[in-house]
């Protein structure tokens, strides 16, 4: 079955080479050209990935990933021309997965497109036994990607979601950030440690009453982070 990916860009002449080349590779691509138009789309259709620009009209590329995120977990790659970090760490504090800094080459596009579907697809496939998690009063399940506290469902970002499931299933062991980079994002995954740190304050965020007191997502400090 062919590959569903949606590109947001308004300039039409990356979006006609990034389409082209992607169909090459045999996906089925739909194209969106400002911010609304996009956000349709992802309402109508599932789509494995979404390739979306920052700098759109009606509406920017993060308010776009802001609002994908409460009704989807499907991955989204950011298109920046900025090559600030505060874009790029701000792009995935809005529940984006990944980022790429204009101008880029087509072929990195590619495969890292490819290298966050084929883990997407990994973690689909994994059907185990105990797929659902519980400590305290939280609740994590894997298969419907869902996790409740006290019988609430909590709203995750996929990556979110990977982050306290890796931790929920070794209590009290301690990651380091550079493992949790090289174990939630994947080696081939070209960001640095702070995208940790981010995904840990969103996190908490959600899910402790008090943030600065955590429940459930610890620090050791000078180490790493822990579920207990």
């Amino acid at each position: 079955m062919s590959r569903k990916v949606l590109v947001v860009d308004d300039e039409k002449l990356i979006v006609k080479g990034i389409r082209f080349s992607l169909e090459q590779d045999g996906m089925e691509v739909d194209c969106a050209y400002d911010g609304e138009e996009a956000l349709q789309k992802a309402r109508e259709k599932e789509y494995d990935i979404i390739l979306l620009d920052v700098m759109l009209p009606k509406l920017t590329g993060f308010e776009v990933c802001q609002q994908i995120r409460e009704f989807s977990n499907v991955p989204v790659v950011m298109l920046t021309a900025k090559g600030e970090d505060m874009d790029k760490i701000l792009g995935l504090e809005y529940g984006a997965d990944d980022y790429i800094t204009k101008p880029f080459n087509i072929l990195e596009v590619k495969a890292r497109l490819k290298a966050i579907m084929r883990r997407t697809n990994r973690k689909e496939k994994k059907k185990e036994e105990g797929s659902v998690i519980e400590g305290k009063d939280m609740k994590l399940d894997r298969e419907g990607r869902r996790v409740y506290i006290s019988g609430r469902e909590i709203n995750l970002t996929a990556k979110e979601f990977e982050v306290l499931e890796l931790l929920m299933l070794n209590p009290n062991k301690v990651y380091g950030r550079e493992n949790l980079l090289k174990l939630v994002w994947g080696s081939d995954y070209p960001g640095d440690v702070r995208t940790v740190d981010v995904h840990i304050r969103r996190l908490r965020e959600k899910i402790e009453a008090n943030p600065s007191e955590p429940k459930y997502v610890h620090t050791k400090w000078g180490v790493g982070y822990y579920y207990a």
